[in-house]
Parts: structure tokens; C-alpha cells; sequence
């Protein structure tokens, strides 16, 4: 049947076709913990609103007469967005927590469907250790990265204590060097091509026959995406990690990506001690637009919004986990070190936009299946993903429900592990998504809760 014009939006993107592809279907989601029940009323009537803050939460992906992809505006019946879950009222306080942790494993496995918006709300009044309710929003990449994510969040909610004031976050701002002598600025320039060129070529080769090691945290082959993933979050306080960040001179995501590097290495060689000298790499995801803050739905919406529109403005930067020969695990500040080294000379880099042209170029010239494939490849190739995003300061409600945590995960990609990680009132939570019957979940939380102790020890140990 021909669709008549005004009921095709905009064209879908090149980076949203290769989210949502024969070869790729990738979703976020997002868990909001509710200090009391849901109010299963209330959140119909957000949801209402929530579908005119954005077009695209009342479109779907269509070809149009000419074959190429765009939204299609629908009619949206909330009852079909909104699924209510009631567990069984009998069962104790830990049967709770293994019944929600059931229920999220089998959730990550389910796709959205494709004849209706792209996103879901589940409401599970379900009493856990960590909530008395919990608030399960998924909504397909191709809508947006985990920025735009978090904006639709944000823009609904409020200070739980006090409505008026608006909700503060850390600052994102990233000081690079910069010298002032033309021999110091002649030196940058030429640190930054050297890099820039190593960088965009190693990353081609990751992305097509180089492949990380098989290890305990990348089992490989065809089709991980569809096996049976458990979530798993560990909570850090940030004011610890502030401390070790003071004492070494080193930055926030230094001291995170270090913890996580030395918490796999020790997983491995728990596990199988022989591939702590294996060549494994993370994907790291970094946002690339050029933000402190994030920006409500119609901010990001407006047509000159240059420095933080929606949709996918990220990059992934490809970080080697540092090797056993090249950091001792009986010494856990050389990873939180090498950490802040790669991260240092990944900023003094451009490879990644020239990864982003290239595959604007794959879209162009091959079509948005063979960028799908390309980017597939590049994720099947390496051991894990990291992404990491801020949350506010104060406590914040929603609909009057005050949020007691939040954490998010990204499930649909070819890879045995998924780590991200968000700020929240001055706590950190990580999140770990991965394979069952392959990762020792516990274990892996065990290790990194290890390595997070031996880095803190470490570290006040040290004289100033």
C-alpha cells in the first residue's frame, strides 16, 4: 500500500539503520529503584506524556516507495508500551531478589517488537534488598544513545526534597594540555597525527581480522548475542574513589577503568591463569557531544542545537586490558596508571571521528547492511564494552516516587560481557551483563570488588 507523504517523519540515520539491521538489534535498558510500590496510575499518565516529547516514541521504521528507511508516525496504545508485572505475594525477602533477577535475565533476551514504537515500560512491584518497586524502560538504539536516554529521564524527573530546585550533575569538563610555546603546540600537532594514524589503523584492524584471544570473559563464535545473559550491579562510594583519585593525581574514569582492568585480570586468572597474558581489548563508549550536562528532550529536539542534539553522537575508542607480563597484579596501581596513560593519548587522537566518517562512507557507498555488519564485526572482534554515564547529585523522584538507585545496561551485542557504570547521590554502580554458563557472575563481582580494595589500600598507603 503507497504511504502518503506527511505520514513519513524524517529519514532513519545512518547510525540508527545499523542498530536496527537483519544483522543487529541492539536495545538499552534503563532500571529505576523506587524507595515505595508504584503507582501503577501515575506512570500511565507519564507514559501519555512521555510519547509527545519525541516523535520517534510514536513512529516506526518503514521503506518507503524508493526503498530507503524512515519513520512512519502511528497511532500509539499505551496499554501495549506499559506491561505490568505482579509477582507471587508468598515469597520471601531473597526469592524476590531471585525472581526479579529471573525476570530481568529473560527480559534481556525478548526484542521489541517492530510493529510498534520502539520502547517499553515495565512496572514490577516486586520488594527486593534494593527497591520496594521497580520501573524497567527499554527503548531500541536506533531512538537514541544512552545520552538521549537519560534526557527523557531527566526532563520527567524532579528533587525528590525539593521540586523547585533543579537536579545538579558532576562536571564532564576534560582539561587537556596545552602549551603556549610554538614548539610546545608544533609538538602536539604532531603527537596528535602519530596517534591519530596508529589509532585509525589499529582500529580497522580490530574491526575486520585482527581478534582478541578466547579468554573466561570472551567465549566467541556466532550468535552471542542470543545467549542467556545475567545482570549483576556493584555499588562503590564515590568519595572513596574521589580519595584515590587526589592521591594519585589521576581522574575519576582513570580510577574506574583501571578497577575494572585489574578486576578481569584477577577473574582470569582465578579462572584460568594462563590468559592473563592475553591480547583483549574493550570498547569503551565515550559521548561526543560537546555538553556539561544533559539537556531536556525539547532542548536536544531544537533544529540549532549543535552541541547536544538527539539521537547516537557517541564513539568507541579501542583500549587494550593491560597484560600480567606488563602490570603485576600484587601491584594494582599500575593498571589504574596505564589506564590514565591510554586514556591520555586516545584524547590527543582523532581516529575515532575518522572511524565516524568512514562509516557515514560504508552507509553511502555499500548500503546501511554492510555498516551494520562492519560495526558488528568490530564488536564481535574484542572482548567487552565499557560505557559509562552521570547521574545527579541529589536524590531524585518521579511521579512522586522518590528513586532509591538507577542503573542501565545495553543488550544485543556480540559479546560475552557488557560492564557500564553511573553516578547516583555519590555512589557508583556498575553493571555487569553477562553470558550465563559461561562467566562466573559472582566470581567476576567478587574480583572486581577485589580489585577496587587492593587499588584503595594501595593507594592511602602512599605518602604524599
Amino acid at each position: 500500500m503507497e504511504m502518503k507523504e506527511e505520514e513519513l517523519l524524517q529519514p532513519v540515520s545512518p547510525t540508527a539503520q545499523s542498530m536496527n539491521s537483519f544483522v543487529r538489534s541492539i536495545s538499552l535498558i534503563a532500571v529505576l529503584e523506587f524507595e515505595i510500590a508504584i503507582d501503577e496510575h501515575k506512570f500511565m499518565s507519564f507514559a501519555k506524556d512521555l510519547i509527545h516529547l519525541n516523535p520517534l516514541f510514536t513512529s516506526i521504521m518503514v521503506n518507503d516507495v524508493n526503498g530507503e528507511r524512515k519513520w512512519k508516525k502511528v497511532e500509539v496504545n499505551i496499554e501495549e508500551h506499559i506491561i505490568v508485572h505482579t509477582p507471587p505475594s508468598n515469597l520471601s525477602l531473597q526469592l524476590f531478589d531471585a525472581y526479579f533477577n529471573e525476570y530481568m535475565t529473560n527480559y534481556a533476551l525478548q526484542e521489541l517488537s517492530q510493529n510498534k514504537p520502539l520502547w517499553e515500560i515495565h512496572i514490577i512491584n516486586c520488594p527486593t534488598n534494593n527497591a520496594a518497586g521497580n520501573l524497567v524502560f527499554k527503548i531500541h538504539h536506533s531512538l537514541g544513545d544512552g545520552y538521549s536516554l537519560m534526557g527523557v529521564l531527566i526532563s520527567s524527573m524532579t528533587r525528590a526534597h525539593d521540586p523547585s530546585l533543579p537536579l545538579t550533575f558532576p562536571s564532564r569538563k576534560v582539561k587537556l594540555e596545552q602549551s603556549g610555546h610554538i614548539l610546545g603546540r608544533v609538538y602536539q600537532f604532531l603527537l596528535s597525527s602519530m596517534n591519530t594514524v596508529l589509532d585509525f589503523g589499529g582500529n580497522m584492524m580490530k574491526s575486520s581480522v585482527l581478534e582478541d584471544h578466547l579468554t573466561p570473559i570472551r567465549s566467541g563464535g556466532d550468535g552471542v548475542e542470543f545467549r542467556t545473559f545475567a545482570i549483576r550491579t556493584i555499588t562503590f562510594s564515590l568519595h572513596h574513589i574521589k580519595k584515590i583519585k587526589a592521591k594519585l593525581g589521576v581522574t575519576i574514569n582513570d580510577v574506574i577503568t583501571g578497577m575494572i582492568f585489574l578486576g578481569l585480570r584477577l577473574y582470569m586468572q582465578e579462572t584460568r591463569p594462563d590468559s592473563t597474558n592475553s591480547n583483549s581489548t574493550a570498547l569503551v563508549l565515550i559521548n561526543t557531544r560537546m555538553v556539561e550536562n544533559y539537556k531536556s528532550v525539547q532542548d536536544m529536539l531544537k533544529p540549532n542545537n549543535s552541541n547536544a542534539p538527539w539521537g547516537n553522537r557517541f564513539a568507541l575508542l579501542h583500549i587494550d586490558i593491560p597484560k600480567g607480563t606488563d602490570c603485576e597484579l600484587s601491584n594494582p596501581l599500575q593498571f589504574i596508571k596505564a589506564a590514565q596513560k591510554m586514556i591520555k593519548r586516545k584524547r590527543y587522537s582523532s581516529a575515532v571521528f575518522l572511524v565516524g566518517k568512514l562509516m557515514e562512507m560504508i552507509h553511502k557507498l555499500r548500503g546501511p547492511e554492510v555498516a551494520a555488519k562492519f560495526m558488528y564485526k568490530t564488536a564481535q572482534n574484542t572482548s567487552l564494552s565499557i560505557s559509562n554515564m552521570m547521574g545527579p547529585r541529589e536524590k531524585m523522584a518521579m511521579c512522586g516516587h522518590p528513586v532509591k538507585g538507577v542503573y542501565f545496561t545495553v543488550v544485543g551485542i556480540p559479546q560475552s560481557l557488557m560492564i557500564t557504570v553511573i553516578s547516583y547521590m555519590e555512589q557508583l554502580r556498575i553493571t555487569l551483563l553477562s553470558e550465563k554458563e559461561f562467566i562466573d557472575e559472582e566470581k567476576l563481582t567478587s574480583c572486581i570488588e577485589k580489585a577496587f580494595e587492593n587499588i584503595h589500600e594501595a593507594s592511602m598507603e602512599l605518602s604524599i
